[in-house]
């Protein structure tokens, strides 16, 4: 799955820069809506991130392009490798990349087959 989102002044910090926080949140949904897509009867929640290495600054008005693909699938959980790249000045050099765990769950929060 991939979608792109563009920084904005909003999305800056105080040194003109994307907030870390901000990319991470975006990171998360992203990878949420590629496991929900693939498996639309789970409700998944995040349990995990792996390594968070911010690469370089982003800057106002950057699109970012945010790569979502499945690596690895047990009975509960799944994980997506997230890769976030400048679409415009350098789409082949990764800003950011992760690993995102997910749990699917029950309605009482307890742990349920994918």
């Amino acid at each position: 799955m991939e979608t792109h989102r563009l920084v904005l002044p909003g999305d800056l910090n105080h040194y003109g820069s994307l907030f870390g926080g901000r990319l991470l949140a975006w990171i998360d949904e992203a990878a949420w809506i590629a496991a929900s897509a693939e498996f639309p009867h789970c409700q998944f929640v995040t349990i995990g991130m792996d390594k968070i290495e911010f690469r370089h600054g982003v800057e106002d008005g950057t699109i970012l392009r945010i790569h979502c693909e499945r690596t690895n699938k047990g009975r509960t959980s799944i994980t997506y490798k997230v890769s976030v790249t400048d679409v415009k000045n350098a789409p082949e050099i990764p800003i950011f990349q992760t690993e995102v765990t997910f749990v699917s769950v029950n309605d009482q929060g307890a742990k349920a087959e994918i």
